[in-house]
């Protein structure tokens, strides 16, 4: 599951044709116009036929005589693949979709992330820990830096995982990586967050003292808290848009009386 790293004209036209599809831009089920797409990308036949065929590998696109190229339904898409993910949460806005996802991430890591803590309270070793320490240090000097918090956070859990040592467990940190990213983007990019220090070096101190139970209860802890604090920057949102229609409102009355 290597992320899709390639970049000039294909790689932009593989992301560019990827959003459109996950965003409902293209809906599933349209058949494209290679022609028109090719002439407003600006880019030959060659290299649109080639994009496509990355699109296809993902499940996203297929192609049949007489239809020709066609978006396939979304349950055939390959969503944990970490480039979809990537490409799901990278347009710079949470839609329906996007937030349907989350919610689906956040049962995926439940399921788990608690067992996979108990695993690496019995296994971790000494790296293990050095890495998870600079995780929470880097965590701690965050400041007002989103993006500092987000890298932080992505590496205490990276090396969670990795301190499994089990393969397949350190592989989910692709699935998770992406959206768990966008999610902190979200709520370190807003006041209303816990400070996540305490729940993190819980989970730590746990690991550390080879402690599965307390270890899992603390991850469990730690969810929990992730799940507050993205509800309550949802809840901010909405009343930061109810206070702006109410002002709106009273606005349009005063303008009115004063005809």
């Amino acid at each position: 599951m290597t992320p899709y790293a390639r970049r000039g004209v294909h790689g932009q036209t593989v992301e560019l044709l990827a959003r459109r599809i996950l965003g409902g831009a293209i809906p599933e089920g349209a058949t494209l116009d290679l022609v028109a797409l090719q002439s407003e990308l600006d880019v030959s036949l060659t290299a649109l036929r080639e994009s496509l065929k990355v699109l296809a590998a993902k499940g996203m696109v297929d192609a049949r005589q007489k239809r020709g190229t066609f978006v396939r339904p979304r349950a055939e898409w390959n969503l944990l693949d970490a480039d979809v993910l990537r490409w799901q949460f990278e347009g710079g806005s949470t839609t329906a979709s996007d937030q349907a996802l989350l919610n689906n991430l956040a049962e995926v890591r439940a399921i788990i992330e608690p067992a996979a803590v108990r695993l690496a309270a019995e296994r971790r070793t000494d790296a293990d820990l050095a890495a998870l320490d600079g995780a929470i240090e880097a965590m701690g000097e965050q400041g007002t830096d989103a993006g500092h918090a987000v890298e932080a956070d992505l590496a205490f859990h990276r090396a969670l995982l990795a301190a499994t040592h089990n393969e397949l467990l350190e592989r989910m940190e692709m699935v998770i990586e992406s959206g768990l990213a966008h999610r902190d983007r979200i709520v370190h990019s807003s006041p209303h967050s816990e400070d996540p220090v305490p729940a993190h070096r819980a989970v730590l101190d746990a690991v550390r003292d080879r402690d599965p139970a307390a270890a899992e209860a603390a991850m469990r802890a730690l969810l929990d808290q992730a799940g507050r604090d993205l509800d309550r920057v949802g809840d901010s949102d909405a009343d930061a848009d109810a206070d702006a229609d109410a002002d709106s409102g009273s606005d349009s009355v005063e303008g009115s009386r004063s005809q």
